[in-house]
């Protein structure tokens, strides 16, 4: 992955992090022509003559080391590698972009540490959206050597001796907390796609009208996302009109509320990547000049994921909603819960999970960007607490993938043969694997079969003669050789995992250690 300082991507943070890209650097031109101006400047330059914070009036020389000692505090559990991987890449293209002063050099330091696995022992707590300061301060002290990285390796990892004059430079960032961001939004990404397949199990299991769907109907109200989910729904969609003249809003107002999700997703991202590759630096190196400046300020970024997550709630309500239409017989035609006989329990346990998971979202989406902090004798007298938007939206990954695969093993159950009470843990957990891996039922046609965790049972109205079965059945899903159900890919979709597999994690894919299990929890529960 070429870097430029210019184009990264939520998606290229992600790769990094936990796809073990490698990165080369395009070019140091803009990094060493910030780094000459900040040598030929005489006058007072905050950070690099001065004090920081309150101390800013204070003339200083050489203090550069003892602030970044002074701020190197581990607070809180330690995070996965994978999010100080995520966090390197961040602070190196952002010194790509120029204006931070700091010697260019260092960029090659940065680029060896994501490339050799290099990572500096980061933890939780230390910053409230106005710089990661005790991140970066970490991360500084490793290339001094002053600290030890983490890797298998005992010892090494690289070095670049940062002068007094680097040192605030270096750390003043919000690369750890965008790192976040870009994580959480790229998993977001792939989940809200997953929701309109999930959703369109459901239309089919109730036989819901794709009358509100129709195009005359986003026309009249254009919001993107509004008429992107309609669009998809409708062509995932093929039977005929029902005879109920309007559904439960979960179907009727579908497009509606995830097309706002979408849109909000879509702000989030546009504005943390825009601070991916911005030059979020105080004091700026720019024009033979240094510009002191709010640029590290992080109210947009705040902003924009506190409003993502008020939309995931929004979205996770419509499925329970959805959820709770599956359990009705005035629906399905089918038993209540979706069970064998009468008086039987069937999938009712799913609408727990779902409330369960769906009132730590709500928790989650309590704004960050309504309180406030007054730091160092009241010079810093704000803060964004992006930190803290970043860390809630990563957490909110988890419980929204268990309302859709709550959701999408009801719609599954009610799509197949009545099955036996029995536990539903390995169907919840297939449910899980299928979303987040970006499966989905994009590109089937009328006529599929579809199979549920008891086999048997097909969605009428879906074209093309795919086959889809479930663990009862151990089928192939059609044109896939091998044993046991195929592997989920975009646009396929099975109902269990082949026996013996690990749940969460495909069959070919090589276990890396629980920073890499769905499953482990970390930062106090973050499911990445």
């Amino acid at each position: 992955m070429e870097l430029d300082g210019a184009g990264l991507t939520c998606a290229q943070v992600h790769e990094v992090a936990y796809g073990g890209a490698r990165v080369t650097i395009a070019s140091l031109d803009r990094a060493r022509a910030a780094w000459a101006t900040a040598q030929e400047l005489t006058g007072p330059v905050y950070g690099r003559s001065t004090g920081v914070g309150a101390n800013r009036d204070i003339v200083v020389t050489g203090a550069g080391l003892d602030l970044l000692r002074s701020h190197a505090i581990a607070a809180g559990p330690p995070l996965p590698p994978a999010r100080a991987r995520a966090m390197l890449v961040v602070r190196l293209n952002q010194l790509l972009a120029g204006g931070s002063g700091v010697d260019p050099a260092v960029c090659l330091a940065l680029a060896q540490a994501i490339d050799e696995g290099w990572t500096p022992p980061l933890h939780t707590y230390g910053a409230i959206g106005t710089g990661d300061l005790t991140a970066l301060a970490t991360t500084a002290l490793c290339l001094l050597g002053e600290i030890p990285w983490n890797h298998d390796k005992m010892d090494g990892g690289p070095r670049h001796n940062l002068t007094s004059a680097d040192a605030l430079p270096f750390i003043s960032s919000g690369a750890a907390t965008l790192a976040d961001a870009a994580i959480a939004c790229h998993r977001l990404r792939i989940l809200l796609d997953a929701t309109v397949d999930v959703a369109m199990m459901s239309f089919t299991a109730v036989d819901a009208s794709p009358e509100p769907l129709a195009a005359v109907v986003q026309e009249a109200r254009p919001h993107p996302g509004q008429a992107a989910v309609a669009a998809r729904l409708r062509g995932l969609l093929a039977h005929d009109p029902t005879p109920r003249i309007q559904d439960p809003y979960g179907f009727r107002a579908f497009a509606q509320v995830h097309g706002a999700a979408l849109d909000a997703l879509d702000r989030a991202v546009t504005t943390i990547e825009t601070d991916l590759n911005a030059a979020t630096e105080n004091p700026l190196f720019a024009a033979s000049l240094a510009w002191h400046n709010g640029n590290f300020h992080s109210a947009p970024v705040a902003l924009a994921l506190d409003a993502l997550r008020a939309a995931l709630v929004q979205t996770a309500q419509l499925s329970t909603a959805r959820l709770a239409t599956l359990m009705d017989p005035s629906y399905t035609g089918r038993l209540p819960f979706l069970a064998d006989r009468a008086g039987a329990s069937g999938a009712l346990i799913l609408e727990y999970v779902a409330q369960d998971a769906l009132a730590d979202l709500r928790h989650l989406a309590n704004p960050a960007t309504t309180g406030t902090a007054v730091i160092s004798r009241g010079v810093e007298d704000h803060a964004g607490f992006a930190t803290q938007a970043a860390r809630h939206t990563l957490r909110c990954v988890e419980p929204l993938e268990l309302v859709l695969a709550c959701e999408r093993t009801a719609a599954a159950r009610a799509l197949g043969s009545p099955a036996p009470d029995r536990p539903l843990t390995e169907d919840l957990e297939h449910s899980r694997h299928v979303l987040s891996a970006g499966g989905s039922v994009s590109g089937l046609s009328a006529g599929a079969s579809v199979s549920g965790p008891s086999a048997g049972g097909s969605v009428s109205g879906l074209s093309g003669g795919a086959s889809l079965s479930g663990p009862s059945a151990g089928g192939n899903v059609s044109g896939h050789p091998g044993d046991g159900p195929a592997l989920p890919e975009r646009g396929l979709l099975h109902d269990a995992p082949p026996p013996g597999a690990a749940v969460g994690r495909r069959r070919d894919e090589p276990h890396r250690g629980p920073d890499d299990a769905r499953d482990v929890p970390v930062d106090g529960g973050e499911p990445w």
